[in-house]
């Protein structure tokens, strides 16, 4: 069975249990409750098992398949590419292999920067950054390194399908009406159809960040300032890669964000029970989608964390850090609808039909000589990435903004 079938079998099985907690109790009330619901529980577990399926099938896609530019890219250090600039030499070992190939593909550095691998700033660590002054003490504990609490970057790691070294704009050609089959007696002719087709378009949209590093901190600096630069340009262009992702405009210059993508469905949590979650998901299932995750917040997830699914029921709306079997991802990325008051926002839906497209790879550019910065011996960073976002197919995505908080 499919999981939306799973789920459509186990909705009616609690619709009968709770027909049967109508009047009283009697003994053969009881023995078809208790039978209902263990065919529920059994229904839970064969909904877990096919979620973790779905789940490892769409993860299985993301495997890399050049190991040979893996290696590569995993040998490249940021403070190689900070150092050659500035003591104004070339770039050395992996790093200049890496530019090198970048440049027999046609990609160079436009900015006057050093190019660097993507993925170098999709590595995670347990630690981010705060004031330089704090990681170079006289007595240094990195066991005790305090880190800035950032909102969760959670968009790429739901299954949104990303395009490398893409160049100009990319046209992605999209089905939008299959051919039909009728039904004729003898002798009759068919009518012909064909299916229709339009394009989705990926173009080049720039995000960067300033940042400041001293002479001191590179060659004191305990943990690896390698990680540390790694750790803050992730966390404070990742952030923004991700929260447009999410709410961007691009009137602002931004991909189209899923909560402003044109066509997406709507739903209805205001009165927060298990019918209406089963309720919002029957709208993707209509239209052949299986949601492969949730997206909320904080003040919606306690809501769902603390709703019963039935009354007389155990089990919440939100439990084991799912919904209705299906992993529920929690960030302050995901903003709650402004208003009086305010409401919250839940998203469901197929993340795998999200595009990412990345241009060449991210640029950075150390600047010594910077006004203000060249005074104290301080060196300015700044980091240049180009991405863009599609929506494949809006109708694989419902959206609920009115959970009262």
């Amino acid at each position: 069975m499919k999981l939306h079938e799973i789920r459509e079998a186990r909705a009616a099985k609690v619709q009968e249990a709770r027909a049967l907690l109508d009047g009283e109790m009697t003994a053969e009330k009881k023995t078809a409750f208790d039978k209902l619901k263990a065919e529920i529980t059994a229904l839970e577990a064969d909904e877990q098992r096919q979620a973790f399926i779905d789940e490892a099938e769409r993860r299985a896609a993301g495997e890399p398949v050049d190991r040979g530019m893996a290696d590569l890219e995993s040998r490249v250090t940021l403070t190689e590419a900070i150092m050659a600039q500035v003591e104004n030499r070339a770039t050395t070992g992996a790093l200049a292999e890496f530019n090198a190939e970048q440049a027999r593909q046609g990609v160079t550095a436009r900015r006057g920067g050093v190019l660097v691998p993507t993925s170098v700033f999709e590595k995670r660590a347990t630690q981010t950054t705060t004031s330089q002054a704090s990681i170079v003490p006289d007595d240094y504990r990195p066991d005790q390194f305090v880190g800035l609490l950032r909102n969760a970057m959670v968009m790429r790691s739901l299954g949104a399908r990303v395009l490398t070294g893409l160049r100009g704009d990319t046209v992605i050609p999209k089905q939008t009406g299959a051919s039909t089959a009728y039904w004729v007696s003898e002798g009759e002719s068919l009518t012909e159809s064909a299916p229709t087709f339009s394009t989705i378009k990926l173009q080049p949209r720039h995000v960067g960040a300033l940042s400041a590093i001293s002479r001191q901190l590179l060659q004191q600096a305990n943990p690896s300032i390698e990680q540390l630069i790694r750790d803050d340009f992730v966390q404070v262009v990742g952030l923004a890669i991700d929260k447009a992702m999410i709410h961007g405009q691009s009137a602002n210059d931004e991909p189209v964000g899923i909560l402003n993508v044109s066509g997406i469905q709507t739903g209805s949590l205001a009165t927060l029970d298990w019918d209406a979650i089963v309720a919002l998901l029957e709208k993707l299932a209509l239209k052949n989608v299986t949601a492969n995750a949730i997206l909320t917040h904080p003040k919606a997830a306690s809501k769902l964390q603390t709703t019963l699914k039935e009354t007389g029921l155990p089990g919440y709306l939100m439990q084991d850090g799912k919904v209705a079997g299906i992993s529920t991802y929690v960030t302050n990325q995901l903003d709650a609808k402004t208003g009086t008051p305010a409401t919250g926002r839940v998203l469901a839906g197929d993340f795998s039909q999200l595009i990412v497209g990345q241009w060449g790879s991210a640029e950075i550019l150390a600047n010594p000589y910077a006004a203000g910065y060249y005074e104290k011996g301080d060196i300015q960073l700044r980091i240049m990435a180009t991405m863009d976002m599609v929506c494949r197919e809006p109708n694989a995505f419902v959206l609920a903004d009115d959970v009262a908080l």
